[in-house]
């Protein structure tokens, strides 16, 4: 596995994230995944590489952070699809069921994705996370409908823990026009 741990912090503020970035790439040799302003107004860091790097640039992060840190989340073993998943590189060659999961938090919308993808032969497509989503997120999957009906049991029951659960479907067999225009980009 190229990336075996991910790192991630959300901020209140654009500035601090901005440095924040900058410290945390500047203390450990880890893969800066994504940086970015989210809606509405915050800022996001997700990082990847081996367990120990990652551990100590997100602890230098959430040092430098402090009172400026709305959530953060460390996965020392993340499934090999969350990273495609997020930076919008995952290639699927064939769609079965499909299953959505939608959170108020970008965090445990990464979280469950972990959840679902490590319960069952499932394949992210996508994560999105806050930009146009008003601060939410959102994961699609896609496998046999058993396998859909179990990760996405898995991912609702983290998420009701959480609170932050916004909504969770299935679709049993996709349109393919839906599928083009809707799901795949």
């Amino acid at each position: 596995m190229k990336d075996p741990a991910l790192g991630m912090i959300e901020f209140k503020s654009v500035a601090k994230g901005f440095k924040v970035t900058d410290d945390m790439v500047k203390k450990a040799p880890v893969t800066l995944v994504s940086t970015n302003a989210i809606c509405p107004g915050k800022y996001m860091i997700i990082i990847g590489g081996e367990v120990a790097d990652v551990d100590e640039s997100l602890k230098e992060g959430l040092a430098m952070g402090n009172d400026m840190i709305i959530n953060h989340i460390f996965l020392p073993h993340v499934h090999e699809d969350i990273i495609p998943a997020i930076s919008g590189t995952t290639k699927v060659d064939n769609f079965e069921a499909l299953g959505i999961v939608e959170t108020f938090s970008v965090s445990a919308c990464v979280e469950a994705a972990d959840i679902a993808a490590k319960a069952t032969g499932i394949k992210l497509v996508e994560i999105r996370l806050a930009n146009g989503l008003g601060g939410k997120g959102f994961f699609v999957f896609t496998g046999s409908q058993h396998d859909v009906e179990e990760s996405l049991k898995r991912a609702k029951d983290y998420i009701r823990s959480t609170g932050m659960l916004a909504g969770a479907e299935i679709i049993e067999n996709p349109h393919p026009e839906m599928l083009e225009k809707g799901v795949y980009w």
